[in-house]
């Protein structure tokens, strides 16, 4: 699969979808504010993002550069592109239907039905999902909207990039949680080669890390604290491609870690994230991510679409370690 998606695209796409999206906040902070010395961190707030998530960029970028029939849109999606796609369909004032799997937490189905979504839930996994939306688009004719795989939903992601670039220019290295794979191929189409890039997964979804260990996409069991967000059984296409020319590694954390930082960016920082969110943080407080003295370091904070009684009790950061 030969994928060009360049600087242009991504610029063409930013003045596409600015009068849809938020320009959301880049908190700079010395890294011992989380237990880790001798770094800067640029947390990108995606979590304040249209729709809670930075998945509206992708969305509002797809719809706005595609006809939207009178059937509508229809998604499959763990739940934060499908709120998206419902927002931008609110937006936009079309119909959305939304097909979600039973993984898919009660506190994002109750936000899709508040905006007006058409929802079903369909089987134990995304990829049921997944099926039952491309039944419904062929009996419809409705634009599918891809959760991840989807040129023009890559290239909205890659705005963030962009944004932060803009802002305060390139990091040295970029930590960025990984699903199905949009988030981190927009990340590499942006940046490319200009800085490492590495990518995060739960150990009970290695959708990324097992494609690379198989040396091509593969079907994997998906489970843990952050499946509803990153539960893609397979890498997307476009994911698949665009890693494989600009990552540089590739890491799994345990549900521990990372429901330890969810606790800690909300303890310390009062920053309400899902795990999917906490993912950079819990790569950096456990070690598994050792960054070099001085570096400036991304962390792209993903989304909070989460019921906010999950963060109830401040946890200290319990992996935390400092850097002499």
């Amino acid at each position: 699969m030969d994928i060009d998606i360049s600087r242009n695209d991504i610029a063409a796409a930013q003045r596409r979808i600015e009068g849809d999206i938020r320009r959301t906040p880049l908190l700079r902070i010395e890294g011992r504010q989380l237990g880790i010395d001798g770094v800067e961190l640029w947390l990108k707030l995606e979590q304040l993002q249209v729709g809670g998530s930075f998945k509206a960029r992708g969305m509002f970028n797809r719809m706005r550069a595609n006809p939207v029939p009178d059937a509508g849109v229809v998604i499959a999606s763990g739940g934060n592109a499908a709120i998206a796609v419902a927002c931008a369909a609110q937006s936009l004032g079309v119909r959305c239907e939304v097909f979600l799997p039973e993984t898919s937490s009660a506190a994002k189905r109750d936000k899709l039905s508040r905006l007006g979504a058409v929802v079903g839930v369909v089987g134990a996994s995304y990829a049921d999902a997944l099926a039952a939306s491309l039944e419904r688009q062929a009996q419809t004719g409705a634009l599918l909207m891809h959760a991840y795989d989807q040129r023009e939903v890559v290239i909205g992601a890659a705005t963030l990039a962009a944004e932060v670039e803009a802002e305060a220019g390139i990091p040295d290295r970029a930590l960025v949680s990984v699903g199905g794979g949009g988030l981190i191929a927009g990340v590499c189409a942006w940046f490319q080669d200009r800085c490492a890039i590495d990518a995060l997964e739960p150990e009970l979804a290695p959708t990324l890390h097992r494609a690379r260990a198989a040396g091509r996409p593969v079907d994997v069991e998906v489970s843990g604290i952050a499946a509803d967000s990153l539960g893609a059984r397979r890498i997307g296409a476009i994911a698949w491609e665009l890693t494989q020319r600009h990552l540089s590694a590739s890491h799994l954390l345990g549900d521990a870690a990372i429901r330890s930082a969810q606790q800690a960016m909300w303890s310390e920082l009062r920053l309400a994230v899902e795990p999917a969110a906490a993912l950079p943080l819990a790569a950096l407080t456990t070690g598994i991510v050792s960054p070099r003295r001085d570096e400036k370091v991304l962390l792209v904070i993903c989304g909070a679409n989460l019921d906010p009684a999950s963060l109830a009790g401040d946890a200290p950061i319990s992996a935390g370690r400092a850097r002499k």
